[in-house]
């Protein structure tokens, strides 16, 4: 289970602070187990800072703190606060990335299971896709409605997703789609055969909705795999 730890401080020496910090990072590379790092500065008490720090574990985040590097700068950072900083360490309980829910929802609710009324839900009105298998830009939800239906008479298929990653207003996912050819496909009869493919998709997304998607795949080992003989 994911671990954190919030570093409370005052300071007037910010600067200074954010040096240390960096070398604190120089110093630790290779061996340091945090993994994510944030900090804030309080808007009503521009002294007043907050540092939220993420490791795997409980058991990550003491041997991040037993490295000589922590504690020799944890002492001069301490002589850069005014006052002793605070240490709070919390096992998180829930951590729901949002936007990465809405994207599996697309895969797994739409794309795979045919309710084209969600994307009503999930894309803005002016949505825009990228694909450059289709030669085209798309336009607006109905566009991706018929995308989806497209694919669909044209196979009986799954995704799998293997990663998604997500940073700001952008998830990516990295996913292999299966496949049996049963329908019409850019002017290929039904062969019946089985195929797949992997790929990675980017969504970015505005106002908790899907306003814009990049696609990555090998359609061309797709249609090798129909036209084998």
């Amino acid at each position: 289970m994911t671990f954190v730890q919030i570093v409370d401080c005052k300071t007037r020496r910010y600067d200074d602070m954010n040096r240390l910090m960096d070398s604190w990072v120089a110093r630790t590379e290779g061996k340091r187990t945090a993994t994510h790092a944030v900090v804030g500065r309080d808007l009503a008490d521009a002294e007043h800072y907050v540092e939220i720090i993420e490791f795997p574990s409980h058991e990550a985040a003491m041997a991040n703190s037993d490295l000589p590097e922590t504690n020799r700068i944890f002492e001069e950072m301490v002589a850069l606060c005014d006052g002793a900083p605070s240490f709070t360490d919390l096992d998180v309980v829930r951590d729901e990335q949002l936007n990465k829910a809405a994207a599996r929802r697309f895969f797994e609710e739409m794309a795979v299971g045919g309710h084209l009324d969600v994307a009503d839900g999930l894309f803005t009105e002016d949505y825009r896709d990228h694909d450059p298998v289709k030669g085209y830009e798309g336009v607006g939800i109905q566009s991706v409605k018929d995308d989806v239906a497209r694919w669909r008479r044209g196979f009986d298929f799954r995704f799998t997703l293997h990663d998604q990653l997500a940073e700001g207003d952008l998830v990516a996912t990295r996913w292999t789609w299966q496949g049996t050819h049963e329908g019409d496909f850019m002017d290929l009869q039904p062969t019946g055969r089985e195929a797949q493919m992997t790929g990675t998709t980017i969504f970015r997304f505005e106002g908790g909705k899907i306003c814009e998607g990049w696609w990555a795949y090998d359609v061309r080992s797709l249609m090798r795999q129909l036209a084998a003989e």
